[in-house]
């Protein structure tokens, strides 16, 4: 018994100082490269887009048309890395756009970051897809830090174009949820991790944070730089 708490402890250590050593290694990166953030910020946006694309073109796996069409945000944390011995944790960066009429805002920067306990071991990088479904979603998303499963209603989010997106989970959730991993996309109860404004990339970006963004009214994606439009001119591909 012993042992396993002793492993338990040094996998939770070893997860918190691999994100710690990540963090300042970024913070130093932008103090000595801060004309470096744009250029992230539009590969964090390109990868995003990927994610849509691949996900929307799958027949039987898709997210549903009629929920994407009546999403009023939709946030994508791309490649988020999980790893884990018995206690797991993972990390991530992602891109968040609100609807605006028929098309979509300008680009905001989010972080992720989440824990759990059970039989686990290894590591992989997983994409989420996370469909905010009504205002009170969106409010909760542009809070300084969120929490899935916690504030906000959060359900696994159907798959398959014609799935029935009128079902009590679908109707009552502030937010859907998808992943998809080694190649397999699917819903996902994604609970019990924290989202939080990535305000350095915001601030670096547009000089506002990310409630200023996606807010009442949102940032037009034409104003945003051309680079960073790539995941609004997708979204309007495949949503109406």
């Amino acid at each position: 018994m012993r042992s396993i708490f002793i492993a338990i402890v040094l996998s939770f250590l070893a997860v918190f100082s691999l994100v710690t050593v990540a963090t300042a290694q970024d913070k130093v990166k932008k103090e000595k490269n801060p004309g470096k953030e744009l250029k992230a910020a539009v590969d964090r946006v390109d990868k995003a887009s990927d994610v849509v694309e691949d996900v929307m073109k799958l027949t039987e796996a898709a997210i549903p048309s009629d929920l994407m069409d009546k999403a009023k945000a939709i946030v994508v944390f791309p490649g988020t890395l999980k790893a884990a011995f018995i206690v797991g944790g993972q990390g991530g960066k992602g891109v968040a756009v609100r609807r605006v009429g028929k098309g979509w805002s300008a680009p905001a920067f989010l972080n992720m970051a989440g824990g759990s306990v059970g039989a686990q071991i290894g590591g992989q990088k997983t994409d989420y897809i996370l469909v905010i479904m009504n205002e009170k979603g969106l409010k909760n998303l542009l809070e300084d830090r969120f929490e899935l499963g916690g504030e906000g209603s959060v359900s696994a989010g159907p798959v398959g174009r014609t799935a029935a997106a009128s079902t009590n989970a679908t109707m009552d959730a502030e937010i859907l949820t998808y992943s998809r991993s080694k190649g397999l996309f699917a819903g996902i109860a994604l609970k019990g991790v924290v989202i939080t404004q990535d305000q350095d990339m915001n601030q670096a970006v547009y000089q506002k944070s990310a409630r200023e963004i996606l807010g009442d009214p949102p940032v037009p994606v034409s104003e945003a730089p051309a680079s960073l439009q790539k995941l609004s001119e997708t979204l309007a591909v495949y949503v109406k």
